[in-house]
């Protein structure tokens, strides 16, 4: 990418216009354009082309807290939504600095003509930091980001569009972000010096159906790195139709969007679900639909949780890990029922971020223990639903 002259000799090129009415003025970078969504922000410092590619982020717009973002490029590889080609993701992105040149081996791609072909909005050179404490302070805003080369905006009508925008709350998302077809999964997890590699489905013995609400790549990788045969279904199959195929284990994936309107239809599929023996593992999404499902409440959060440094607790093992998180929704901890018990809290605000069904084997969380960005602390759930499906069909349980 061409330097840029000093700041103060560049004409604007990109505004973030919030629904209050301020006005940020920066440079734009990626796609052109104008989108209204809402701002959150992000505190990981790598990862961020998982970031804007996890189909949980739809319809907002990322600001990221690290402020040179770009050196490790782009590449085919590192993306989190199912399907590249609807691009389920973050719609807009916010930098501190103009896009660093990437200087990795696995780039193959500018970060800038990544963000152009994936459509997303972006913009640089702006205070990033006082933004982040503007939503610590007053909650994540809806608004409109735009990127016009001319440096040409009309103000009041991207002003009326941030205003008139709906917000996330009662938005069902999923229904977008899901798959349109039933389809097999078997890719294993990233190795060094290899990349990604694929299992035989004959080689795969435990069959875990997993409903698809915008779900995350590793998810079904780390699934299928531990001997699992994975069939993924849109959000919307019915529990008739999930049980035709005979699962092992039943997955609950994340998504975006907010969990009560996507529950209007997951609920009482859920619930016929829950009937049956089989195994349930819930991950953002899935666990706030798991929640509502089993009579709790869940609530839109103030600035939500978003970044690869939240520790949480695991009241099971005692243990604290640091996690990866994404979510603006949250399940209300006060309003679970007296059969399901609180497994994991977040040391941040003290948010509910786990549950499980007391005498039964369904258990969620509210993490990302997928991480992709982030670390593998949370890894060992994946191990636990594993070994609830192998102790059910009475095998040896893997080591957690």
């Amino acid at each position: 990418m061409t330097q840029t002259k000093p700041w103060a000799e560049n004409k604007t090129t990109a505004v973030l216009v919030l629904a209050d009415g301020t006005i940020i003025k920066g440079f734009g970078a990626g796609a052109t354009g104008a989108i209204e969504a809402e701002v959150c922000f992000n505190t990981a410092l790598t990862g961020y082309q998982e970031i804007l590619t996890d189909p949980s982020y739809a319809d907002q717009i990322v600001t990221f807290t690290f402020p040179h973002i770009g050196n490790i490029g782009a590449n085919d590889e590192d993306m989190e939504d199912l399907s590249p080609a609807a691009r389920h993701g973050a719609v807009g992105a916010i930098f501190k600095a103009d896009i660093t040149e990437p200087s990795n081996f696995r780039s193959s791609q500018h970060l800038d003509a990544w963000l152009k072909a994936r459509g997303i909005i972006a913009m640089y050179g702006i205070d990033t930091r006082a933004l982040t404490a503007w939503i610590r302070e007053n909650g994540m805003p809806n608004a409109v980001i735009a990127h016009s080369p001319d440096g040409q905006f009309d103000i009041e009508a991207l002003k009326e569009r941030a205003r008139a925008w709906h917000g996330l709350e009662d938005l069902d998302l999923a229904s977008k972000a899901t798959s349109e077809h039933q389809t097999a999964w078997s890719q294993k997890p990233w190795v060094w010096d290899e990349g990604f590699c694929d299992h035989e489905n004959a080689e795969l013995d435990i069959h875990i159906v997993a409903v698809d609400f915008g779900v995350k790549r590793n998810i079904l990788r780390l699934f299928s790195g531990l001997g699992c045969r994975v069939t993924i279904v849109p959000a919307t199959t019915s529990a008739d139709e999930i049980m035709a195929l005979q699962p092992d284990g039943i997955f609950l994936s994340n998504g975006p969007g907010d969990p009560a309107a996507t529950g209007q239809y997951a609920v009482p599929t859920i619930s016929a679900l829950l009937d049956s023996d089989i195994p349930v593992f819930g991950i953002c999404l899935g666990h706030q639909i798991l929640a509502l499902t089993l009579g709790a409440k869940t609530v839109k959060m103030h600035q939500g949780h978003h970044g690869a440094n939240h520790p949480v607790k695991d009241h099971t093992t005692g243990k604290v890990e640091i996690v990866s998180m994404n979510h603006g929704f949250a399940v209300d901890g006060t309003s679970l029922p007296d059969h399901v018990e609180e497994t994991h809290v977040s040391l941040f605000d003290g948010t509910n971020c786990g549950l499980q069904v007391k005498g039964k084997p369904v258990f969620s969380v509210q993490h990302h223990p997928e991480a992709s960005p982030g670390p593998q602390d949370s890894h060992y759930l994946f191990r636990r639903f594993v070994n609830l499906i192998r102790q059910r069909r009475a095998e040896p349980a893997l080591a957690e």
